[in-house]
This record gives structure tokens, C-alpha cells and sequence, in this order.
């Protein structure tokens, strides 16, 4: 997994030292760029008007701010809360909605200027044919190549386009990889498959999230075996779980390139159910009992683990100040929907005075932790968090209602890995739209929308997956990994104190995930309003180099989120 540096501890080697007036360009870069490719006009008008920061900013946005989310929920279609749409199914969408095909052309054309010689062994393989054709032809390349490298071409690709491939993989490669790949067309050549410049140990079991093009280092195929005669038209997605599972090093060339998959290779029929046998096969491998069922989308699968015997206790902890009305809803549902025998609820107090509240909790089942002093959302959530002794504990906003009965076997199964350190879920608004996918950097923390700032449905976003971070909404740890890490960050008071600590996690060497069948309605903000210090933020920024060095390993390299729209930037320029 990749590893983040921070530049706020003294000692640090390489030490990022962000000024103020430093800390002001790169907002005033990231918003000039927001405006610049994003919004309307007079949004963009009124954005150079107001400014980051300002008072008639704060009161714009106060005012604002719902007036167009209600004209947006007007405009928009009624949510669709299930996905349903085939992968298969023909599209002409664009997406991003930047994206022509001559600019990935371009960006092929400097990339392979420089052209460097090689020994690489090209196999052509007919996907038309049998798998077990395909893979004879695969582990008789591999049985006498003598080169370094091996490319596997579908028989439709062409000279050119072999050429121009296998030369800007080779001018990317370096002596420690084992694969090196790249985006490809796929099915829809105006919505290409966008890669992340990292391979998720836990998302490639719920897709194939490599694919072609593709070098492959004939040494590391030899040492896990080559390619398994009985993987069948999913030869290539076994292949690399192999790999992965075996250490090896994957390399992502941000361009795409036309040696891909051909289109017919990801309909249901000819990859669905031995995409699920190579992945049911991975989780025996990996010691790891589950089951493994169709995913949403062709291609995708849905890996379901078994929850640990016995069932790890769980205590939820959810903060409130007064809004009975709110806390009472939530565990309420939690009570009525939820089919785990071993959790626990505590109730963090910050301060209530309503009469009716103060005797819900003076009567309540439950524990209550009184959590006084200024709202600080990290202090109080750690605070609760003290006072557990479960095995794993939830952090739960209170405006949160369960949607997803087993959300609890769900969330420990994979909390209970012994590389996972946070995992999240999916959250939906009032209107049962999607309003958190997982929380994308990319170059700043965002939420990912699929009804909104990512308006394309497709494997990425319908996986199981490793991600940056998950919203402190709803999210799952292991308390003793928890103390471990200190808690949230107590200077963080409001807000990036959950995005902070899935980052913190990751450097001890845990992952995140995202489950996006977990799901629950979350009526954002309506307990606490609309609250986003500046300070916090900045923080935030110093600590990790927002805008600067970082870049967040699990969303697709070539894609910049910028407020409500993401754009195709594959040569992104560093604020």
C-alpha cells in the first residue's frame, strides 16, 4: 500500500515549510481554478467578487447555499438509490464531461517522442476463441520467452497502435516494476477506464482494476506460475491477484493508451462467472472465508466475508447536543434494523439543556458520556472512545438513520483484517441521493457523489475499494488501533479530523475502505448547521501538503475533482 509523508513533525527529512502568504496562493489557485473550469458564469463572476474568506463570502454562502441546493434537487431526476444500469449496456456518454479523444491522442504522441529499445515478447491472443486456447498460447510465450518483458495484443489491435502502446509503457518502466499499465478506451471510447496510480489490495478482488494494456516482467509471471489453465476469460484478473498477493510492484503510466481490452471482453457473458471463480479462489488463498456474488455492474463482484467467531463487540458511540428529535430517530433505527447480536451504544452528551432531552437521557438504556465545553468534534468523539472497552467502536453522526440491516457484519468483517485500519459506508441525503462515496483528494478532500460530482456509474465507484478516507459520519475501527493512533486530532476541532486520522492510519500501515452496500440517509449538517473553520482547514493543508506534493493513490490519476464537476487533467500541473 502507498505511504504518506507528513511535514509537521520536527525531524521530518525534506521538512515542507507552507507560509501564510504561501497558504493563501494555493487557495487562491485552487478557487481561481474552480472558477475557471467549473460553474456558470455568473458563479464564476460572483466567486472574483466575493473571495475565500471574506465576510460577504460567509453570508453569500449562508444565504446561498441552500437556495441552490433546492433549485439543484428541482432540476435533477429522482434518485436512484439502486444501480441497475449494465455495464454492457450502450452509452454515449462523456465523461469526464472535458474529455475529447484527441486530447489523450496529444498526450500519446509527446509521450512517445522518446523512443527506447527493449526486449519484449508480444503475444497475440483471439479473446473471439476458447480461454483455454488463449492461455495455452500465454504459457507457451512465457515457457521459452528469453526477454524481459511480455505484452499481451488482441488479435483486432494493430501495428501502429501496438507500437505506440509498447513504447510509452517501456518509456514509464523502471527495473523494480513487475506491471506496468495504463488507462484504456474500454467499451465507450468517450468515457475511458481512468486507473489509479495505486492497485487496492481489497478493491482488485472486487474488479479488475489493471486490465490492458500491459507490461508484464516474464520473471514475476515465472515465480507465481503464469497464467492458471482453469481462470478462463478472467486469466488476467487471476493473474494479478497472484501477483499482488505475492508483493509484486505495479507501475501506472497516466495516459491512455489503445493496446486495451477489446469491447466485447466486458459483457456479463463472457466475464461474469469466472470473475467470480478467480475471486472466490483469492479469498481461500488469502485464508479468508466468504462468498463471492455478482457485483452491480458487469465485471464487478460482491466479496462478502464471514463475521469472526465469536462476534466482536462493538460499541457506537454518537455525539449530541440537545436535537432529541435527531438522536432519538437514529438509534431508533439502529434498534429496529440492525441484526448484530454483540454492539453497544454510548451517547456523547456536549452540553444539552432542552428539558425533554435531559430526560431522554437520564432514562435511557444506554450509557451517556457528558462531553461539556465548546463543540470540538474530535475531543468529544475521543472522549467517548475512552470510555470503550469493545472490541471495535462506530463513530455515528446523529442525524444518520440505518438503511442496511447487517451493516454491522458488514463493516467488522472487513475491520477485522489485520491490514485494514478505518472502514466507511455509503451515505445518502434526505432525497436518497448519494452524498458520500468516500472522501476523494484530488487536490483537495471531497466528498465523491455519483448523483452529482461524478455522474458516471461504472466499476470503480460501484466496488468494494481501498480509498484515501471515509467520512467520520459512519465509520468503523478497532479501538485498540484507535488508541494507538492517539484518536482524532483534537487541534482539528471541526472538520478534516476524520480524513486525518484515515491518513494516520495509513501510515502504521492499515487501509480504508469503502463499502458501498452499507448504507444509511444522513441529513447533513442539520444537527450542528454548516460549520467549516478556516483554521482547521489550513492545518489540514500544512500537515499533509494539500495542493502541493500530495496526491491521493486511489482515485483515477488523470481526474481532478473541482467542486461539482471533475475534469480529464492527466499532465496536472503542481499548485
Amino acid at each position: 500500500m502507498p505511504t504518506f509523508q507528513r511535514f509537521d513533525l520536527d525531524g521530518t527529512p525534506n521538512q515542507i515549510v507552507i507560509t501564510n502568504k504561501e497558504m493563501k496562493r494555493r487557495w487562491a489557485s485552487f478557487h481561481g481554478d474552480m472558477r475557471a473550469m467549473s460553474g456558470t458564469r455568473l458563479q464564476r463572476t460572483l466567486g472574483r467578487m466575493l473571495g475565500e474568506g471574506t465576510f460577504r463570502y460567509k453570508v453569500a454562502r449562508l444565504f446561498g447555499r441552500p437556495l441552490l441546493q433546492a433549485v439543484r434537487r428541482l432540476r435533477s431526476e429522482p434518485a436512484k438509490t439502486d444501480v441497475v444500469v449494465a455495464a454492457s449496456a450502450p452509452t454515449t456518454k462523456v465523461f469526464p464531461a472535458n474529455f475529447k479523444a484527441k486530447f489523450a491522442e496529444q498526450y500519446v504522441k509527446v509521450a512517445t517522442e522518446e523512443i527506447r529499445v527493449d526486449d519484449v515478447a508480444v503475444v497475440v491472443v483471439d479473446e473471439s476463441t476458447a480461454p483455454t486456447g488463449v492461455i495455452d498460447t500465454l504459457n507457451d510465450a512465457l515457457a521459452h520467452a528469453s526477454s524481459t518483458w511480455l505484452l499481451i495484443v488482441d488479435s483486432a489491435c494493430d501495428g501502429d497502435d501496438r507500437d505506440v502502446t509498447l513504447t510509452a509503457l517501456l518509456n514509464s518502466a523502471t527495473s523494480e516494476d513487475d506491471v506496468v499499465f495504463a488507462d484504456e478506451f474500454g467499451p465507450n471510447v468517450m468515457a475511458p477506464l481512468f486507473k489509479s496510480s495505486s492497485v487496492g489490495f481489497h478493491t482488485l478482488l472486487s474488479y479488475n482494476a489493471v486490465g490492458r494494456p500491459a507490461l508484464l516482467r516474464v520473471s514475476a509471471l515465472r515465480r507465481v506460475g503464469g497464467f492458471d489453465p482453469v481462470a478462463g476469460r478472467a486469466f488476467e484478473h487471476d493473474l494479478y491477484l497472484r501477483l499482488s498477493e505475492a508483493g509484486a510492484t505495479f507501475r501506472h503510466v497516466n495516459l491512455i493508451l489503445p493496446a486495451g481490452r477489446p469491447a466485447f471482453t466486458f459483457a456479463g457473458p463472457h466475464i461474469n462467472d469466472d470473475t467470480r471463480s478467480v475471486v472466490q479462489v483469492a479469498l481461500e488463498r488469502r485464508g479468508w472465508s466468504g462468498t463471492v456474488e455478482p457485483g452491480p455492474l458487469d465485471g464487478v463482484v460482491r466479496w462478502i466475508l464471514e463475521v469472526p467467531t465469536p462476534a466482536p463487540s462493538i460499541d457506537i458511540v454518537i455525539p449530541t447536543r440537545d436535537r432529541l428529535d435527531l438522536v432519538r430517530q437514529c438509534i431508533e433505527a439502529i434498534e429496529r434494523e440492525t441484526t448484530y447480536p454483540n454492539y453497544d451504544i454510548i451517547i456523547l452528551d456536549n452540553d444539552s439543556v432542552a428539558p425533554e432531552t435531559l430526560a431522554y437521557l437520564a432514562t435511557t438504556k444506554y450509557r451517556v458520556v457528558p462531553c461539556p465545553g465548546p463543540f470540538n468534534y474530535a475531543k468529544i468523539v475521543n472522549r467517548g472512545v475512552s470510555h470503550s472497552s469493545a472490541d471495535f467502536v462506530v463513530t455515528l453522526n446523529n442525524d444518520t438513520i440505518l438503511a442496511t440491516p447487517d451493516w454491522l457484519e458488514r463493516m467488522v468483517s472487513l475491520a477485522s483484517l489485520p491490514d485494514v485500519g478505518f472502514v466507511g459506508a455509503c451515505l445518502l441525503d434526505q432525497d436518497g441521493r448519494r452524498e458520500h462515496e468516500s472522501i476523494v483528494i484530488a487536490p483537495y478532500p471531497q466528498h465523491l457523489r455519483t448523483d452529482s460530482n461524478y455522474p458516471h456509474v461504472d466499476q470503480f465507484t460501484t466496488a468494494v475499494r481501498d480509498v484515501a478516507a471515509v467520512t467520520g459520519a459512519v465509520q468503523m475501527v478497532n479501538r485498540e488501533f484507535w488508541e494507538h493512533l492517539g484518536g482524532m486530532d483534537e487541534q482539528l476541532k471541526v472538520t478534516m479530523n476524520d480524513v486525518d486520522i484515515c491518513l494516520r492510519g495509513q501510515m502504521e500501515g492499515r487501509c480504508v475502505i469503502y463499502d458501498p452496500d452499507v448504507r444509511l440517509y444522513h441529513h447533513v449538517s442539520s444537527s450542528r448547521g454548516d460549520l467549516d473553520p478556516l483554521e482547521d482547514r489550513n492545518r489540514f493543508i500544512r500537515r499533509w501538503d494539500i495542493f502541493g506534493t500530495f496526491r491521493d493513490p486511489y482515485f483515477p490519476e488523470a481526474l481532478l475533482m473541482l467542486g461539482e464537476k471533475i475534469f480529464y487533467l492527466p499532465n496536472r500541473r503542481t499548485h
